[in-house]
């Protein structure tokens, strides 16, 4: 496995980082133990969770499944970094205070919550899952300061951030004297090259490490032909409002990884980590087999040809908003 710096952070962490939204939801707990222990096997030392994960009607089963991975010993938790985030309801978000955004008063509990459902007594890298348009930079910063200076947590990063936001926050940050973030988590792949335009130069220019979510595309860079009926790869196919049976693009990249002999997950991965302001990929782990490959990706260097292929194949979407939307909203989901 490859290692690296997480931004600015003298953080050390795995090239490849286990994306665990499936588990409690798609993917059972047993499942999700073995997946755990074999990405440790493999030196992914990199786990990424979310408080709200783990179905719509079971918020956290996530969390809690970790916790009880670590709870099994063998100093699971200390070979991790574990990063989960805040932002959005753990209850009726009709309840006051329990509304999608960033409170001083919400985030205390759900910092504390999160920490009892996954039996550790700080979280690495605690990130924000969501730009809050409403808050002060004194509240923000003073909340995850306080948070730091207990020991609750030992980083902050951000998740679905434009680049300005990125600017503006890790400025009040430094003027601040406090760190300010390390990562930003970015939807970024050969389908999706929004980042490209502003976040991903705003955060190699404030000392952020990008953490690539969906660096497969939610699937439809594996190789798929035909997803299977109410599956993630169906979803996401809908969503960027495409037809893998339909897309020349899907045969001319699997031919392309036949040529120079690796699998279609291998190449995507690879390319994504190939952008000098990406840290780790977060790849969203169902079963075991989905770990197949990975380390290779990480190691995995595109020659130049291969890169330029790449982009001829896929400049469609260079770009171009995954969805047109309004600035600056079109960035994340």
């Amino acid at each position: 496995m490859k290692y690296t710096k997480l931004g600015r952070s003298n953080l050390t962490v795995s090239k490849i980082c286990l994306g665990t939204m499936h588990f409690g939801e798609r993917t059972a707990e047993k499942d999700a133990f073995d997946i755990m222990d074999r990405a440790l096997e493999l030196g992914i030392n990199f786990f990424d969770t979310a408080n709200v994960y783990g179905g719509r009607d079971h918020r956290g089963r996530t969390e809690e499944i970790i916790g009880r991975w670590f709870r099994q010993g063998g100093n699971r938790r200390d070979k991790v970094v574990l990063a989960t985030k805040v932002y959005g309801t753990m209850r009726d978000p009709s309840i006051p205070n329990e509304e999608n955004g960033i409170s001083a008063y919400k985030v205390r509990k759900h910092c504390h919550d999160s920490l009892e459902r996954l039996s550790t007594d700080h979280i690495d890298l605690y990130q924000v899952h969501h730009i809050d348009w409403r808050i002060s930079a004194e509240e923000f910063w003073g909340t995850f300061e306080r948070l730091v200076d207990k020991g609750d947590v030992i980083y902050v990063g951000t998740s679905n951030y434009p680049g300005w936001g990125l600017a503006k926050y890790q400025l009040q940050a430094w003027q601040r004297g406090f760190l300010g973030f390390v990562s930003e988590q970015t939807q970024y792949n050969l389908l999706n090259r929004i980042p490209e335009l502003e976040v991903l130069p705003a955060a190699q220019h404030f000392g952020i490490g990008i953490l690539a979510y969906m660096p497969l595309a939610g699937g439809l860079l594996t190789g798929t032909v035909r997803p299977e009926a109410g599956s993630r790869t169906s979803d996401v196919e809908r969503e960027y409002e495409l037809d893998l049976s339909q897309g020349t693009q899907f045969r001319q990249f699997s031919a392309l990884c036949a040529e120079i002999g690796y699998k279609e997950h291998v190449v995507a991965i690879a390319w994504t980590l190939a952008n000098p302001a990406i840290s780790s990929a977060i790849v969203g782990v169902r079963t075991l087999a989905h770990l197949d490959g990975l380390e290779e990706a990480a190691g995995l260097e595109l020659d130049p040809a291969v890169m330029e292929k790449l982009d001829e194949i896929f400049n469609i979407n260079r770009g171009r908003p995954l969805r047109p939307g309004p600035a600056p909203h079109a960035y994340a989901w």
